[in-house]
């Protein structure tokens, strides 16, 4: 039971920290965000919206009514038979179990038979908000039902316990469908009903949200629902007044370096759990520390998990690895999920510096951002890096790229080439060495952001070209590629690979490819020997068994890389000399819209003329990319996300313009990676998003709607406002997209990947709606706010049960039965 009420609490600190976003810094809401300003004067579009939140709202309700009268069911019979010779429960049980319940189902029945006339007739004239503040006033009977709530949910399981006969009514309530509906009643169990309560109050809260977001100001309904969501917030304030104590970062001045040669903080795996260490390597071992908690003030101190003298450190080799350590490996949408919640929060951050009296909601915010890029850094992590004491023990650390686990084994490997000697530490000796640490260390600061000063550079946001040209430098010949990797939210992550050229000294790649920037400031170069022996490879997915020849790195610098031409380098890496040309393109740019001027072709032509010429429902360009890439490219590791070859992919979009006769044959043989790339490119270069910009805004509001079943109303309707050839190759697309998530197992892409890949491809306006009028202040902002939203709006419809084109035309008004 104390179980039940944690995840009750949660659930409401949940709620709260959503509602937190509405606060200004002196504690007045502001629930109506610049950014969802778009349909201030259209009074139309305002109403329809407002509408739809109602719509849903009261179609919810409904169901919520017959779930509470679900639950009264029972409680007469079990009532009168408490005073008989038999009864089932004693009055004070039934009391205590339905308490309340009587109460609650009255306020919600006069509520929903007062706001139904209203949606029934509604027009501009029509007001609500009185209704949604008597509801809120009544706020204090689910007061009273949340105290009892835990005692009730123990009675009635002790009833069930004790009562055979309670329990068969307790575990099969029926439940009736709505009027509307085709669906009989369902069968609910009498905890699963009792929850509902808890759950309302948060519901109603996030309609009131979505209400006064699409209510002007001077409407009579404005300080009505102002006042409910006030009443509202107080009250979930009232029952949920536990937080949770938030950790700190440490700060301290900079050590100078000794015997230190090189540190860092490393993800270990220890007892199936990852923790974030401090690993120290001195001139004659290797020390692995966490920090001790400390109390306020006092000084800070490490704690010496374990060490190994370098004369007894190995690598382990693959065959003698240690399978007891199972890597396990989040899935990569919660990852994705993470990072835009330190987008969002990052913006937030920005936008609260601006704001008088904003400080103290600036440091709530960083501590909050500082936890979530802490959690990132500790699951991120999946190349392991396997240390052997040959006298004891093995660890595994995980690290985030191949670049840093070849380091660490170079830097070890250089030291093990002198005289060592094996050493044991006494625990006085080590003592002073895991005190002397903490002035030692190089590396203060866990990398993240919240760490950074504010002057420090943000990095780059948009899209890095890279050409790969070639390799000078090798003594003999090998089968060769490269991998470029950039970071990103504090640590480097893999972005693209050339091909192997085989057996040669001088490879001459010369590959283009495009890699999506989030923040970064570095670009690295490595370069491999391709292991072709199967004995060889590991049953590890995240093992590279390949030999790096060489590696290094080049710092981004926005003035030489933003201009608009080719800025060639070389890297030099281990006497190899890798030779490559960049260019950035900033999100803005690379997202433009240009109508194509030959409108005898498929790329920059509008989707209807293309659809009209070729009497199709969906693009033949749509139709073969998608065919290829289920039949070839559905188990491929990171397809759309992973770069295709620039010049492959315009290869194509050539072959397609003009129609060539041999393009199946074309298609065929081409990389995988180009055809999925020319799939985006054609949808990124559509002289209007395929989900138009008529319909831009709405998707925006509707997206930003919290309650589930005004969003699912909207959602669709939104969806049957698309034209007809639009709507036919979206809905394609969404079927495709969901059969290549169905292999994330093996591809790697899961539905939240696809859609942060497309989103922006598929809404991206013509002209940018969101920055008329405003003043963005960076493109982190942009990225932030407009693109996270053309996220959610696609993985909605991911996410959504199959939708059929006739089923959708068919319905006029989509009600969600989900509560």
């Amino acid at each position: 039971m104390e179980e039940e009420e944690e995840e009750v609490l949660c659930y409401l600190d949940r709620v709260l920290e959503e509602e937190e976003v509405f606060e200004y810094g002196d504690g007045e809401l502001d629930p109506i965000s610049p950014t969802h300003r778009q349909f201030k004067g259209d009074m139309e579009k305002g109403l329809e919206m407002k509408k739809l939140v109602l719509s849903g709202f009261l179609a919810s309700e409904e169901i919520y009514i017959n779930q509470l009268e679900a639950l009264l069911l029972p409680m007469r019979p079990l009532k009168a038979t408490a005073t008989t010779s038999q009864p089932v429960l004693t009055i004070q049980q039934v009391e205590t179990i339905f308490y309340k319940i009587q109460d609650i189902f009255e306020i919600h029945k006069e509520f929903y038979d007062a706001l139904l006339p209203n949606i029934q007739q509604w027009d501009e004239k029509v007001t609500v908000g009185h209704l949604f503040q008597k509801l809120a006033s009544q706020l204090g009977v689910y007061k009273a039902f949340v105290d009892n709530y835990k005692v009730a949910l123990e009675t009635a399981e002790k009833c069930s316990q004790a009562n055979s006969q309670f329990q068969k009514i307790s575990e099969n309530l029926k439940v009736k469908g709505p009027k509307d509906s085709k669906d009989c009643t369902t069968t609910v169990s009498m905890e699963a009903l009792l929850y509902k309560p808890i759950d309302r109050v948060t519901r109603s809260t996030l309609v009131l949200h979505d209400l006064l977001k699409h209510t002007p100001k001077d409407h009579p309904d404005f300080p009505l629902l102002q006042d409910a969501l006030r009443i509202s917030q107080n009250f979930l304030s009232s029952i949920n007044e536990e937080i949770d104590p938030r950790r700190t970062a440490v700060t301290t001045p900079k050590g100078e370096a000794r015997q230190l040669v090189k540190d860092g903080f490393l993800v270990e795996v220890s007892e199936s759990s990852r923790k974030v260490r401090h690993v120290f390597l001195f001139t004659d071992l290797l020390l692995c520390a966490k920090m001790k908690k400390t109390a306020v003030g006092r000084h800070q101190q490490y704690e010496c998990k374990w060490y190994i003298p370098l004369a007894d450190l190995t690598f382990q080799t693959l065959d003698e690895s240690d399978t007891s350590h199972s890597i396990q490996v989040l899935p990569e949408h919660e990852i994705e999920e993470m990072k835009i919640k330190i987008s969002v929060l990052k913006s937030e951050i920005q936008k609260e510096k601006k704001a008088p009296k904003g400080q103290s909601r600036v440091e709530r915010l960083r501590k909050k951002m500082n936890e979530q890029e802490s959690w990132l850094l500790l699951h991120s992590p999946t190349i392991p890096f396997r240390i052997h004491n040959k006298h004891g023990k093995s660890y595994l650390f995980l690290l985030s790229s191949d670049y840093e686990r070849s380091e660490w084994r170079e830097s070890i490997q250089k030291l093990q080439k002198k005289d060592l000697q094996a050493c044991v530490l006494s625990s006085v000796e080590l003592q002073v060495l895991t005190s002397s640490c903490f002035k030692l260390r190089t590396v203060h600061n866990i990398p993240v952001t919240s760490n950074k000063d504010d002057e420090e550079t943000p990095g780059l946001y948009g899209f890095l070209h890279v050409i790969v040209h070639s390799a000078k430098g090798f003594k003999e010949s090998a089968n060769l590629y490269c991998t470029l990797e950039v970071d990103s939210y504090g640590y480097f992550v893999s972005k693209a690979k050339t091909r192997v050229f085989r057996d040669t000294t001088e490879p001459q790649w010369n590959e283009e490819f495009e890699i999506e920037l989030e923040g970064s400031q570095y670009l690295r170069i490595l370069c491999y020997e391709k292991c072709y022996d199967k004995s060889m490879l590991n049953k590890d997915d995240n093992e590279i068994v390949d030999k790096i020849m060489g590696k290094g790195q080049v710092q981004l610098d926005p003035q030489t890389v933003q201009s608009k031409n080719w800025h060639m380098d070389v890297i030099e890496m281990n006497g190899i000399k890798v030779e490559f040309s960049m260019k950035f393109t900033s999100r803005d740019l690379s997202l433009k819209r240009t109508p194509s001027k030959k409108q005898s072709g498929v790329f920059g032509v509008k989707i209807n003329v293309v659809t009209k010429r070729e009497r199709s429902k969906v693009p033949y360009i749509v139709r073969q990319c998608i065919e290829e890439v289920e039949k070839r490219g559905i188990d491929e590791v990171g397809i759309y996300r992973i770069s295709g070859v620039a010049t492959d992919i315009q290869a194509l979009k050539t072959a397609f313009d003009t129609n060539t006769k041999d393009i199946l044959m074309m298609l065929s043989d081409m990389d995988i990676n180009a055809i999925a790339g020319t799939l985006k490119l054609y949808f990124r270069e559509l002289p209007e998003p395929l989900l138009t910009d008529r319909l831009y805004p709405a998707f925006m509001e509707g997206i930003a709607l919290s309650d589930p079943a005004a969003k699912e109303n909207c959602m669709m309707h939104l969806l049957r406002s698309l034209p007809d050839p639009n709507l036919m190759t979206f809905l394609t697309l969404l079927e495709h997209l969901k059969r290549v998530a169905e292999k994330e197992p093996i591809n790697k892409m899961s539905l939240h990947n696809l859609a942060t890949v497309f989103g922006p491809t598929l809404l991206r306006p013509s002209e940018s709606e969101t920055t008329k009028g405003q003043h963005i202040t960076s493109a982190s902002d942009i990225w932030s706010h407009d693109v996270m939203a053309q996220v959610q709006v696609l993985l909605y419809y991911l996410q959504h049960p199959p939708i059929s084109f006739a089923e959708l035309k068919r319905n006029t008004l989509y009600f969600s039965t989900d509560v």
